[in-house]
């Protein structure tokens, strides 16, 4: 099939479904890894606005992150999902990419408590898809997931060794909030940043 530069909604069917060993299984196939060429240096601006500053330098040498290594998807069973959802993108009938949209969850720390935000838990499109727009038509769907919840606000985690996220979510409008050097004890060299999107 030759692949368009851009994919409209119009080539894409989503399925959304709660969140279940079976799906998580299913959207595991999914690959999440992708090559690190490159990180982002993080600065405070200062002043009244606050915010971030980012430069993107690069890494020598690269290397591969696989968030799945080791840990598939299903691990997110150990806490309650029943108001969680999988939100998955077909090409006919190849799975291409999904998202996670995970919502009102106890013992979930990155949700604060709160039930006025939901979080972006995962994203994900296939490597020969990336870059096409299948992740810009995602993160829309699980926007308006969001809105169907009522909440405010999208929290989204990523690190400052996934340059490619931090700029697709700063394309998509969200705000860079929390910068964490200390967030991860086994991988000391990543730091944890923190997006919202705001409704």
């Amino acid at each position: 099939m030759a692949q368009s530069d851009e994919l409209s909604d119009r080539n894409l069917s989503f399925e959304i479904e709660e969140v279940s060993a079976p799906a998580l299984e299913r959207y595991g196939t999914v690959s999440i890894a992708f090559a690190v060429n490159s990180k982002m240096i993080l600065r405070p601006r200062g002043g009244d606005d606050g915010g971030w500053d980012m430069t993107e330098v690069p890494v020598d040498p690269p290397w591969i992150k696989d968030y799945d290594e080791g840990a598939p998807p299903t691990r997110w069973l150990r806490w309650d999902t029943s108001d969680w959802r999988i939100i998955s993108a077909f090409l006919k009938d190849e799975l291409i990419g999904g998202v996670v949209v995970a919502y009102d969850t106890p013992g979930a720390d990155f949700l604060e408590g709160r039930t006025d935000i939901a979080a972006l838990w995962d994203i994900r499109v296939a490597p020969d898809w990336r870059g096409k727009g299948v992740g810009s038509t995602l993160f829309q769907q699980a926007v308006d997931y969001a809105r169907e919840l009522n909440v405010n606000e999208l929290k989204i985690e990523t690190q400052d060794i996934n340059a490619t996220a931090c700029k697709f979510y700063a394309k998509q409008g969200c705000c860079l909030t929390d910068v964490n050097p200390n967030a991860y004890p086994g991988w000391p060299d990543e730091i944890e940043l923190i997006w919202r999107f705001r409704m």
